[in-house]
């Protein structure tokens, strides 16, 4: 894939319009109203139809699913076929192309949005349809894929950090009635705060197992259980239109039906591996609209703005700035393209790859936002000035799904292993 095709270039135009008209003119009231993002998102998926075409693939896949346990269906593999044909290939890119534009589109503008949005639709409604059962997923997905229920992926604590499984100190216990009581504290969830359905990681207690080698177990909760407290959304350096908050978990009961697999033997930890990857490549998306927008308010800047008698952009120090955001945006929309022809060929990229598009991504997100605000000198320090705003916003991602630090080791991990 060497460019947008012009079925991919009319829904990326169709979705920044949408953003033009419903997200720009509010992003002071999503960055500084405490409003939360999701009616927003939810006529965003409205507008698009992403709503009913999530729900009616899940139908489909569930009755597929439902056939394959009554044993009317045979089960099909999990490693996905290359295409059959050129006809076949295309419709594939477009189809993992459609997932893509919208991040990018909304990163442009409110880079927040698409973490609110990719948690609930992605992390925790994918939780549950990976390791789900079928009522599971009955119960709880549909309302997830469509937003109606807002969801949070609950592992992160507060002396966990990076080393999320070992420094884990929430815990189930198993009850006599065949339950489970659940104790912890969570923080930094995004959604938290709003969530409906909560996908709550925790260390099952078991006598005589070093703690760092418990099962780690995941469970579904709703908002509103006996024992279950969210609290407000934090104050943050970014990305204020994606709820952040805390879980305090005091004694939860819940019933077997809630443990994510309905067995003990479904562990988190490969679970949680592979939302990491997920969040990888996504980040190279986020970044791509990001620096888009950064490199479009300087040019547009650097056109307009005089000093000493010309504008800024006669200037080989402004030039320099911008030749080299222009770089990062041909690299991160190169590392995009390349992404979505390696899902369509029904290929995913490997543990190095995943981390090098997002370390890379992240880098030069910050990078470019950063030289924009210099580019935009004093009025680039402006919240009125949205280089401002997504200075803030980028930062982010050299931080979530895996600091820089962590990706660094992953990479090098992964190619001395092979």
């Amino acid at each position: 894939m060497i460019e947008w095709s012009e079925t991919q270039l009319m829904v990326r135009d169709t979705m920044r319009k949408f953003c033009e008209a419903e997200i720009e003119p509010n992003l002071d009231v999503l960055e500084h109203g405490d409003t939360p993002p999701y009616d927003v998102l939810r006529k965003m998926m409205k507008t698009f139809g992403t709503d009913v075409m999530a729900v009616e693939r899940f139908e489909k896949d569930i009755e597929r699913e439902k056939a394959i346990a009554a044993g009317t269906a045979e089960p099909t593999t999990k490693q996905k076929q290359a295409p059959a044909n050129a006809e076949e290939l295309a419709q594939r890119m477009d189809a993992v192309a459609m997932r893509m534009i919208p991040s990018i589109e909304l990163s442009r503008y409110c880079p927040g949005m698409v973490t609110a949005l990719g948690v609930s639709v992605g992390l925790t409604a994918g939780a549950i349809l990976s390791k789900g059962t079928i009522a599971q997923k009955e119960r709880w997905v549909p309302k997830l894929l469509t937003l109606e229920h807002v969801g949070s992926w609950a592992i992160t604590e507060p002396n966990s950090g990076s080393d999320a499984f070992g420094s884990m100190k929430s815990s189930c216990k198993r009850t006599e009635d065949g339950g489970y009581l659940l104790n912890g504290n969570k923080t930094y969830i995004t959604n938290g705060p709003y969530a409906d359905t909560i996908v709550f990681i925790c260390k099952l207690e078991e006598e005589g197992v070093e703690a760092r080698d418990r099962k780690v177990l995941s469970f579904i909760l709703d908002s509103g259980m006996e024992g279950l407290a969210q609290s407000k959304p934090f104050r943050k350096m970014g990305i204020h239109s994606s709820p952040t908050g805390e879980l305090f978990l005091n004694d939860v009961k819940v019933g077997p039906e809630r443990l994510l697999g309905e067995t003990e033997e479904v562990s988190a930890r490969s679970g949680a591996k592979a939302t990491f990857g997920q969040e990888r490549a996504g980040v190279a998306a986020m970044a791509l609209g990001i620096v888009e927008r950064c490199l479009e308010l300087s040019v547009a800047y650097a056109n307009e703005r005089e000093q000493f008698g010309q504008t800024i952009g006669n200037f080989q120090l402004i030039q320099l700035k911008l030749a080299k955001m222009e770089v990062a945006r041909v690299n991160l929309q190169n590392i995009v393209f390349r992404f979505i022809e390696l899902q369509a060929h029904g290929g995913n990229p490997s543990l190095a790859e995943a981390s090098a598009m997002k370390l890379y991504a992240a880098q030069a997100a910050v990078e470019v936002a950063m030289e924009a605000v210099q580019i935009h000198g004093g009025n680039g320090y402006m919240a009125e000035y949205r280089v401002e705003q997504l200075a803030r916003d980028a930062k982010i991602l050299q931080i979530y799904g895996g600091t820089d630090e962590i990706q660094i080791t992953h990479i090098a991990r992964d190619l001395l292993a092979r």
